[in-house]
């Protein structure tokens, strides 16, 4: 939790370092141009590709199937829109990473893969806690019968 808020303190720092590097560099206009393109693009690029995660998932949904990959990908797609509207270099490039269509499935199967991992582990871990306290679930046979007097 301290190297989540230390990074988190220490991330606009680090932006505005960039900000000023590239504006040194190529100059505060140009800085500032990009800065608003990139914010622009992200909006654009989160308009039109949540609408289309949208009617994937709502035909996913009309045929019976849950839309989790959509689902995902909607996510993905609000944080990577999110942080292109954020001004900086360092979160446009993040933002790139969720919105561009072969970055964002390879996050998502290894979301997909750590989430599997954690619940094996709360489910063993419960399944021990289970056996330590000497709780154990009754065994139940299901069947039919018939009652005769």
């Amino acid at each position: 939790m301290r190297v989540f808020l230390f990074l988190f303190l220490l991330f606009p720092i680090i932006e505005l370092a960039v900000l000023i590097q590239v504006g040194s560099a190529i100059g505060v206009l140009p800085t500032l141009l990009l800065v608003i393109g990139t914010a622009v693009l992200g909006s654009v690029l989160l308009r039109v590709a949540g609408v289309a995660t949208a009617w994937r998932a709502r035909e996913k949904l009309a045929r019976g199937e849950m839309p989790e990959q959509e689902m995902f990908e909607g996510l993905l797609i609000a944080v990577g829109g999110g942080l292109l509207l954020l001004p900086g270099f360092i979160s446009d490039v993040f933002g790139l990473l969720c919105l561009i269509p072969f970055t964002r499935r390879l996050l998502i199967g290894n979301l997909r893969r750590r989430a599997a991992e954690q619940a094996l582990r709360q489910r063993a871990f419960a399944d021990d806690l289970a056996a330590r306290s000497g709780q154990t679930r009754p065994n139940v046979i299901e069947g039919e019968y018939q009652r005769r007097d």
